[in-house]
């Protein structure tokens, strides 16, 4: 039961972002971990989280609530890799991978809303 949230494409694509940011975010300044780091990988894994507990709910209601807490921490996601690249902590080409993919998972997201 609990695990149908991983045949949701939406989920995939949002936890490859999450182990991506992981990634990225390894290269980090030391100084960074308990700032943006923590901040970037925070905001990232609640995308995914919100989706699998969203989709283990009962009411169909309760799915898009919680698609939309995702979407907010969607935006948390774009806000932070925006303000790493301008501080020169990620590389343009990693950012514009990263935000690409934060695009189409909103896109996915908000599909959810429509569906309901």
């Amino acid at each position: 039961m609990g695990s149908k949230f991983r045949e949701l494409i939406v989920w995939q694509k949002a936890h490859q972002l999450v182990l991506d940011i992981y990634r990225v975010t390894a290269g980090f300044p030391q100084t960074e971990q308990y700032c943006i780091t923590q901040q970037l990988r925070k905001a990232a894994y609640s995308v995914p989280a919100n989706i699998a507990e969203g989709c283990c709910r009962k009411y169909s209601a309760e799915v898009v609530r919680f698609a939309a807490m995702s979407k907010g921490s969607l935006g948390e996601v774009e806000y932070f890799l925006l303000l790493s690249r301008d501080l020169g902590l990620l590389k343009h080409e990693e950012y514009e991978v990263l935000e690409d993919k934060c695009v189409e998972i909103a896109r996915m997201l908000d599909g959810i809303y429509k569906s309901d």
